[in-house]
């Protein structure tokens, strides 16, 4: 089973002081104009998105990201992320030609943390149970592909698809997996965000495993 990293283990920047610089992004952007690049829906109050299949609202001009259907608070990473694609988004429409990570980033350094974080634990839980990948993916919006023993296409921003391909291990060879992104990725995620939003992916597919 893999082991899910610790608080400590995941933070990649101080999440509170990161928070603090996202909103001031926010307060200087054009909101209106970045509502047209991300794909998101503006009203004179709130800008409304999509993230992993749950509906945020980003408070106009505070940038509170709190969800638009529940009272639950919002996870300092996810209002983190939720404000970086939203003041980053370039407005690229998807190229249709995609890649791994280590090319995108052009930080091959930074594999290694994206390895383990999310790869591996992917291979780990779903290597011998490719259906059960397919399965829990639909439980929060992902489309099946038709790369690999199982695959699936997840829109982690409207804007933002991620591939993940998984081929079948057995008693002799590993499980393997993929994660492709669209050559557009970087102007939307820098290569940090990337990892976290795959990994928040990964964690949730795993824990949805686990229930059903």
């Amino acid at each position: 089973m893999p082991a899910q990293p610790s608080n400590n283990d995941r933070t990649v920047y101080n999440l509170r002081d990161a928070l603090t610089i996202a909103e001031k992004q926010f307060s200087i952007i054009d909101v209106a104009q970045q509502c047209q690049r991300s794909g998101a829906l503006c009203s004179p109050e709130i800008v409304t998105l999509n993230y992993l299949n749950e509906i945020y609202r980003i408070n106009i001009p505070s940038a509170e990201v709190a969800f638009v259907d529940s009272k639950q608070p919002v996870p300092l990473r996810d209002k983190i992320l939720i404000l970086h694609y939203f003041t980053q988004a370039k407005g690229t429409p998807l190229t249709g030609k995609t890649d791994s990570l280590p090319r995108y980033a052009g930080r091959t350094g930074y594999y290694p943390t994206f390895l383990k974080r999310t790869i591996e634990p992917i291979a780990e839980f779903f290597g011998k149970e490719p259906a059960k990948l397919v399965g829990v993916g639909k439980m929060f919006g992902a489309k099946p592909g038709t790369v690999g023993d199982a695959s699936l296409i997840i829109d982690a921003f409207t804007r933002v698809p991620i591939n993940v391909i998984l081929w079948q291990g057995d008693d002799e060879l590993k499980a393997e997996v993929n994660l492709l992104f669209d050559a557009n990725i970087l102007d939307y995620l820098t290569s940090e965000d990337i990892t976290i939003v795959c990994e928040t992916i990964t964690w949730r597919l795993i824990n949805y495993a686990k229930k059903v």
